[in-house]
């Protein structure tokens, strides 16, 4: 579990295709000396988990099936990413509750420079669209963010300024692939009234 609140932009070194997968190696700011292998990162808002170290710098397995949902696999060495790590008691919620667990890839429909701040739209997929709610959170890159209002499959936020200098959305131009998961609170309400839906007609 994550906040959406990011701590580090790491570098790509390398991503390599093992078999349907692939293992990357991030340098990093973070404190490696108290990330332990079999850790869980967010990078790009994805949840991967620590395979090794070493001064700087970690490798994680890619899946082949976070490679089909995620940008993961578009990534080149000098690449920029978002890095989190998970979630412990006593840390505090900045952001909302991220699962690491991406549900899709959007796209950066235009960027619109506000003051210092820039004004993103984005589009999703319509199995991804019904998810958003004006005012509610989404994750964008691992990005806890506010959803500024919403028009069929297009959403806007806003990005403030130290967003833009802490996070990858600083580099993003229109045409990008963003990683995205949508409120995890959203779906589970949608799950639960689905299910009632379905035993109140066969009661």
């Amino acid at each position: 579990m994550f906040t959406g609140i990011i701590e580090d932009l790491g570098t790509v070194e390398s991503l390599k295709l093992i078999d349907q997968g692939a293992v990357i190696s991030v340098h990093t700011s973070l404190p490696v000396s108290e990330i332990s292998i079999g850790d869980s990162i967010a990078v790009n808002g994805a949840c991967l988990t620590v395979i090794s170290k070493g001064p700087s710098r970690f490798a994680m397995d890619i899946s082949a099936e976070t490679l089909r949902c995620t940008g993961l696999g578009e990534l080149k060495p000098s690449r920029r990413v978002n890095l989190e790590r998970c979630l412990t008691l006593g840390k505090l919620l900045g952001g909302h509750l991220v699962s690491g667990h991406v549900d899709g890839i959007g796209r950066v429909v235009s960027i619109k420079p506000e003051g210092g701040s820039k004004l993103f739209s984005f589009e999703v997929a319509p199995a991804q669209a019904r998810y958003l709610v004006e005012k509610g959170s989404v994750a964008i890159d691992g990005i806890s963010l506010t959803i500024f209002s919403v028009e069929g499959r297009n959403f806007s936020v806003e990005i403030i300024p130290h967003t833009l200098r802490s996070t990858t959305l600083d580099f993003k131009q229109p045409g990008d692939t963003v990683n995205i998961e949508n409120d995890m609170l959203v779906k589970y309400v949608e799950k639960i009234l689905a299910t009632r839906a379905t035993a109140a007609l066969a009661s």
